[in-house]
């Protein structure tokens, strides 16, 4: 299965006579609560021009739970999670295109929510919104409901513990900017620093200047400069667990499996008898 579609493939798949589901996931990190700027509404940007048969989706409410001890973004209840992506038209037998803004990271949080819960076939659009060269819609479709019941697998999701083991054992990648990974800012939890044995990964080094993944070769050397090999396992962390989404959609594409830590640092940091390391070295 693919990971990822483009903008001109997606344009010609929505003519066919079973186009694919299309969610609609404005997202961004809010600073707002510390600098006083309004806080980001995708609700609001999706009203204002969105692709044309697309649902939205809130990732704070829908593709989450309530932040807390597991982190700014655990997971959500799979409960309203399956009753959320039916309401949106998804099912089991139909594709399904996630898309954001264009930073990717709310798309692929919600690509690894339904490729985790047992869809077959989900993709995100390759520099989201911003890729799309067709005309914008402020019509708000009502889909027909899903049939999709969200099943987890058994792998692919890190715990704490989970995390810890692996950077002992395989490779664990931190997705967030180097600054928070060495610990010289935390902007946001209230610990800087890094999980003992985690390499710095940041999820930005996954694409180009035009915010659209690199090849396949491009990334899977990337990975493999990071210890990233075939049979090797890989984790991935950030700051709860939506930008690593990004980080383990860009593995897939350089057809390297990775589990992913959802509670990330943001769960890490708020217990204080785990360890944290600071600085370049991983330990």
């Amino acid at each position: 299965m693919e990971a990822i579609i483009t903008a001109s493939r997606l344009a010609h798949d929505l003519t066919a006579d079973a186009p694919p589901v299309l969610l609609d996931i404005r997202w961004q990190l809010s600073m707002a609560a510390a600098s006083g700027a309004p806080a980001f509404d995708g609700r609001a940007e999706y009203a204002a021009g969105h692709i044309p048969g697309a649902a939205f989706v809130d990732l704070d409410r829908e593709l989450a739970s309530a932040p807390g001890k597991r982190g700014r973004h655990p997971l959500p209840d799979l409960a309203e999670f399956g009753a959320a992506m039916r309401r949106a038209g998804v099912s089991a037998d139909r594709p399904v295109v996630v898309y954001d803004g264009g930073q990717g990271w709310a798309a692929a949080r919600t690509w690894w929510l339904l490729h985790w819960t047992g869809h077959p076939d989900v993709r995100v659009l390759d520099g989201g919104l911003a890729a799309w060269e067709g005309p914008l819609s402020t019509e708000t479709p009502e889909p027909a409901e899903g049939d999709f019941r969200p099943v987890p697998r058994e792998t692919g999701l890190l715990d704490a513990a989970g995390a810890a083991a692996l950077a002992r054992s395989g490779v664990l990648l931190d997705a967030r900017a180097g600054e928070r990974y060495r610990g010289d800012v935390e902007p946001i939890d209230p610990v800087g620093g890094h999980i003992p044995g985690a390499l710095s990964a940041p999820t930005n080094e996954n694409v180009g200047p035009d915010g659209r993944f690199l090849s396949a070769d491009e990334l899977k050397a990337r990975f493999a400069s990071l210890g990233a090999l075939d049979g090797t396992q890989v984790g991935v962390y950030c700051g709860s667990g939506v930008s690593a989404a990004h980080q383990v959609l860009a593995l897939a594409v350089a057809g390297i499996p990775a589990a992913l830590y959802v509670g990330s640092w943001s769960e890490w940091s708020a217990d204080p008898s785990r360890p944290v390391a600071v600085g370049p070295d991983p330990q």
